[in-house]
């Protein structure tokens, strides 16, 4: 179970970067070896993407969505904009659901490198801490944009499946 995904997330992969150092964690050699990759992911059909990205909201989001968590969407968009991939996806919500699109009259961006996604999504840097040091911007309507940083910041990591949630902790601890 998710104990089991803990310690083969943890457990040394046997190979070292240089002399003397520690051996590398499964999560850090998922981080390197995937890093090169994922600006591969721009040439992925936008089907596809949009298809994985609601599907994994509708899991990941399912109990905040169903309370109305993310409402402040209804009616607007937002553009999610990882600018080293070259990938940006504009997110609304209707009823239950978040909808991606690729294109849309967005109310709010906000850009960030992948790295800093992940340490915000990890919990492994203060939401604040990002934006404020300019890592994470907010362009456009800054309510509509501070009003879902609060909000992804009150999700709370007992509402993803423990696996999902070790995951995303350890490859933020990998690139931290």
């Amino acid at each position: 179970g998710s104990e089991r995904l803990q310690r083969l997330l943890a457990w040394p992969s046997g190979h070292a970067d240089g002399a003397g150092a520690e051996p590398m964690t499964l999560a850090q050699r998922l981080v390197k070896l995937g890093t090169p990759l994922l600006p591969l992911g721009q040439y992925v059909p936008f089907a596809v993407q949009r298809r994985l990205i609601e599907s994994a909201a509708a899991r990941l989001f399912a109990k905040p969505l169903a309370e109305g968590a993310f409402d402040l969407l209804a009616g607007r968009w937002l553009c999610i904009e990882i600018s080293d991939l070259g990938l940006a996806w504009c997110v609304s919500c209707v009823g239950t659901r978040l909808l991606v699109r690729r294109r849309e009259t967005v109310d709010v961006t906000i850009r960030g490198r992948w790295r800093d996604f992940l340490l915000l999504a990890s919990r492994r840097e203060d939401p604040d801490t990002l934006f404020f040091r300019r890592h994470l911007v907010i362009e456009g309507d800054t309510d509509l944009g501070l009003g879902v940083k609060n909000l992804l910041d009150a999700l709370e990591p007992q509402e993803l499946s423990p696996r999902a949630w070790q995951l995303i902790q350890a490859i933020g601890e990998a690139v931290h």
